[in-house]
């Protein structure tokens, strides 16, 4: 059970960043625009994807799963971040500190797992293209993302059961802005080096699981890249296909790696609040511009939604208009 001094821990306390009382509410408008973005990007693609019969293939079913991810991922830490801003600090409950976490590793975990599922379904359409529409049939798209989310969950619990196992009676006030494993463990009153070490196992399972599968495939892709003729644009026109992908992979495990391979001093944790925001508040945001701006299909199926939409708003308006003549000549 959770202590401390003696008792027993029922709320915890998010101390947020330590800025001034203006700043942090410049800080609280910076972050409800980033989430509104995200929120609305996301969603927008999802709704894009399900709308458009050419983009109903396995490259956009993967990525309607990374845009949930990001929808659920910006869900779990923002609102509780917008909190904290506005109030300075923000208590949180025991339950809700452990939901939170909980949620947050699934989606964080699911995410790298997805990515490197995308690598693949990449490396399958570049490498084996005639073979493509029968090696990614519905079934087994399914199976890759069902995949991808059931490892997640196997590594989200016992990674929240180990860490909210741990006895903590230094403190409850938690010097981040959402309930994460480096700020948790600086408040525990026992040895942790075992717990630290399972930590560190099952991150580097599911990292390097995640990047050794994505690096595979992208040599496998460049290969044959290299073997396309460079006259006529093959290889340009190839490679754009994966660029997308490449810098969503890059953004994600960067900073993903810079978070958890440092030290876990208070001036590393303050480094981590920073790094945190970039990776819960900005890639999510981030990674719908990265599939619009650089692929063509989403563009067209954009601008296609959007004159449909225009379309049936003058029809509206006209059988409004049209339906008020009739009334004024009754």
């Amino acid at each position: 059970p959770a202590t401390k001094n003696g008792t027993l821990v029922k709320e915890f306390v998010l101390m947020g960043f330590t800025v001034g009382a203006e700043v942090q509410m410049v800080l609280f408008f910076i972050f409800l625009t980033l989430y509104l973005i995200t929120m609305g990007g996301n969603l927008g693609m999802i709704f894009l994807i399900q709308r458009d019969p050419r983009l109903q293939t396995p490259m956009y079913f993967f990525l309607s799963h990374l845009s949930f991810l990001d929808v659920c991922y910006s869900s779990v830490i923002i609102p509780q971040m917008l909190e904290t801003l506005k109030s300075g600090r923000a208590p949180i409950t025991y339950e809700r500190c452990a939901t939170q976490f909980f949620f947050f590793t699934l989606c964080a975990s699911t995410e790298c797992f997805l990515l490197a599922v995308m690598a693949y379904d990449r490396y399958v359409a570049v490498c084996n293209p005639l073979l493509y529409v029968t090696a990614m049939t519905p079934q087994t798209r399914l199976g890759l993302v069902m995949g991808a989310y059931s490892g997640a969950m196997v590594n989200t619990v016992i990674r929240t059961g180990l860490t909210f196992s741990i006895s903590f009676c230094k403190s409850n006030q938690v010097d981040f802005f959402f309930c994460d494993l480096p700020p948790l463990l600086k408040l525990s009153c026992m040895e942790t080096g075992l717990q630290e070490l399972v930590f560190s196992l099952f991150a580097f399972i599911v990292i390097m699981t995640s990047i050794s599968i994505i690096l595979i495939s992208y040599l496998f892709i460049i290969r044959a890249i290299l073997r396309i003729p460079s006259v006529g644009g093959g290889r340009a026109k190839t490679f754009s296909t994966c660029a997308s992908h490449m810098t969503a992979v890059g953004l994600f495990f960067g900073t993903l790696a810079f978070m958890y391979v440092r030290s876990n001093s208070d001036k590393s944790l303050e480094e981590g609040k920073v790094v945190s925001v970039f990776y819960t508040a900005v890639i999510p945001m981030l990674n719908p511009l990265i599939y619009s701006l650089r692929n063509k299909e989403v563009k067209e199926a954009l601008k296609k939604t959007l004159s449909r939409l225009k379309l049936s708003k003058k029809r509206h308006s006209h059988a409004c208009g049209t339906h008020g003549s009739v009334d004024e000549s009754v």
